[in-house]
Order: structure tokens, then sequence, then C-alpha cells
């Protein structure tokens, strides 16, 4: 039998990272030939990722454009990667999560009458406005999805609830634990001294993330006003920031957190350095989803920003804690784990429900069954919390 063609079709950093893996899994496998295609929805922060996993692009639509919009990101990818598609003709497209980016690759793959495989698959907030556009990506590419790889059993329990066929789906954990393996090393050296130098085993470093749409404004004002006090009362903490470009995240925090002693706000690390950095810190304070799968693998306890979550696994679990963006609950949920001993250890030891490092192998094995390569089905993940 001839090779089986897969075409792997991402945007951003987050899926870049997410996707490497797996790109890295099939390659190494005679039976597919894998191409990748990009459209660049993020440009320098893709490319970094797709230095720092060897993986070089077969097509590069490099659609980003300045005050970019959703209209021109879908129109773009969509009409590029129709072209794409015209040209490489694969047996199934493979895309990722919940970007623009995925669902244009989606509908591009349906108008061609091409097979989609779904990698984080069945992610869910039943709330199309929260986040936006994520939650609708993810449902419109999960309508067109020939097979989901889903990270967890409730994940499936979401496709199913929605009438996809049970042998459409496969849980596989999630492909980033796969990329922590790579990326997180014990004798890692940042790129600035700042980092090197910290005293990790004396200080509480606290690592924030926080720059979603529907945080932007008081949100945002108030969860740097909770940092700010938290850096003032806890002379053994030191809070690290790396500040999104957005103008209008960058604003809010440089006004209210910019010129703290304690307080460091660097530019955006690369995907290396936030991992290592992570592994190092006492615990996250974020509002992004991936964060939310990769530090409770490391063993940090997450204080979420945000009112809902798509992975309530690890809120079930123990180690995420939601927490949304009033001041003061940001304040008093951080000073509980700085001060109770037994608070910040049961979430920090609280097992990772989210993936074992071989999901990237499981969707390989099952495209295997699935184009009748082997015979028997592969075993699926199965997280015990």
């Amino acid at each position: 039998m001839d090779k089986i063609k897969i075409l792997v079709i991402f945007g951003t950093r987050p899926e870049a990272i997410k996707m490497a893996p797996l790109v890295q899994e099939l390659k190494k496998r005679d039976n597919f030939q894998c191409e990748v295609a990009i459209t660049a929805q993020h440009r320098e922060m893709l490319d970094q990722v797709l230095s720092l996993f060897n993986i070089k692009a077969d097509y590069d639509l490099n659609i980003m454009t300045e005050k970019q919009t959703l209209f021109s990101i879908t129109t773009s990818a969509l009409l590029g990667l129709g072209k794409v598609l015209d040209k490489v003709k694969p047996d199934m497209v493979i895309v990722h999560g919940d970007t623009t980016t995925t669902f244009a690759g989606a509908l591009a793959a349906f108008y061609h009458r091409i097979r989609v495989g779904h990698v984080e698959a069945g992610l869910r907030t039943h709330d199309k406005w929260l986040p936006f556009p994520e939650e609708m990506n993810r449902k419109l590419t999960g309508s067109l999805a020939d097979i989901h790889f889903s990270p967890t059993e409730i994940a499936r329990k979401n496709l199913l609830e929605e009438g996809v066929k049970p042998e459409k789906i496969v849980v596989t954990g999630n492909t980033v634990i796969d990329a922590l393996k790579t990326t997180v090393k014990q004798d890692f050296i940042f790129s600035t001294d700042l980092l090197n130098n910290l005293d990790y085993k004396r200080q509480k470093i606290i690592l924030v993330t926080a720059h979603r749409r529907e945080n932007l404004g008081k949100p945002l004002a108030n969860i740097c006003h909770a940092l700010r006090k938290l850096a003032d009362n806890f002379p053994e903490v030191k809070i690290i920031y790396p500040v999104h470009l957005n103008p209008a995240v960058r604003d809010t925090v440089f006004d209210i957190l910019g010129g703290h002693e304690r307080i460091l706000l660097l530019k955006p690390l690369d995907t290396d350095e936030m991992h290592n950095l992570m592994a190092h810190c006492y615990m996250v304070v974020t509002d992004s989803g991936g964060l939310q799968e990769e530090a409770p693998s490391l063993g940090k306890p997450v204080l979420v920003l945000r009112n809902e979550t798509e992975r309530p696994e690890a809120v079930k679990a123990g180690t995420v804690k939601i927490i949304g963006t009033e001041s003061e609950t940001i304040y008093e949920e951080a000073r509980k784990l700085l001060t109770d001993k037994d608070e910040y250890e049961q979430m920090a030891n609280a097992i990772n429900p989210y993936g074992d490092g071989h999901a990237s192998e499981r969707i390989a094995d099952f495209l295997l069954y699935y184009f009748g390569i082997n015979k028997d089905k592969p075993a699926e993940f199965k997280a015990q919390y």
C-alpha cells in the first residue's frame, strides 16, 4: 500500500507546540508521508516553535497582517489552504484545537471532500461567547471532523452528548505533555541573567500570564492590583509576568505594575524558556488554557483568572482552581497558597489528568488502525484522578 498522506495544518504558537510532537512521530514512521502547512496567523512566535522542534513547513501562507481581524484571518486562511489542498491531495487533514486556522483548515478540507482529524477535540465551556471565538471554532471543527482525538474522558463525553458516534472518538491524552518531555531540562540555561540569577529555592516565584480578550480593561486592572498587593505584602514573593504584545494589555500592566522591585515585566518568552520557568516557579496565575494543562504536569498549582474553563479535569483533580478576576479573590486565593503548606501540597501533588507523554504515539497508532494497516484498535489513555 502507498504511504498514508497526512497534511498537518496549524497557524499559532500554541497549536505548534502541541502539533510538533505529532509531526515528529508521523515523520519517523514508514507508513506515513507527513507534510506541514502553516497559515502563520501568528508569525514570530510560531517560527520560534518550529525552530525549537526542528520542523520545516512545506507550505507557508504567511497571512499575518497588521491589525488583522477574524474576517481577514478566516478568509485568507481558507483561500490559501484551498490552493494547498489542490496541490497536496492528502488522505487526511489534521488540525488542532480551536483557532481560526483550525476551523478554516477543517472547512477547506470539507470543501475538498478530504477527511479531517481533530486533535484536542471535545473541549467545551457550553457558552459560545466564552472563550470567543475559540468555543465556536472547536464546535464547528468538531462538526466537520471524521476522527476526534480527545485528550480526556470528559472531552469524549462532550462529543457523545453532541451525537458523535463512539467509534469516531479516541482518547489519547494531550500532546502538550509530549512536548514538555522535549523542552524541560534540569540543566536549562535561560537567555537572560535576570532569570538565571533568581533564587528559585528561597524565593516564591509566581509566574503570571493574562491577556485574553474577555479580561481586557477592568478585569485586567483588577488582576494587576491584586498582583501588586501580593508583591507589597510578601517580601519572599517575586512575580514574573511575560507581557503580551497587545498594547491594550501592555498599557494596563505597565501602568499598574511597572517599577516594582519584585515584579519583573518581561517580553513574551520562547516556548522552552516558558516551560522551564514554569518548572522552577512556585505557582502559576493565568487566564491561559494551555498553562492549565502544562503546569499540573510539572507539579505546580494553578489559579485560573477566568469564570469558566473548558478544561475541568484539573479542577476535578484538584491541581487547578477557578478564581475569576476580582482583586480581593485573587489576592486571597494566592495568599492561601503562600501561607498554608497543606493547601499548597494538596494542589501541587494532585494527579495530572492530561496525559503521560504518549499522546502522539496513540494518534499515529489509531491512524494506522483507521486506514486498515493495523487490525487491532490501540489502547486509549486513562487518567486516574
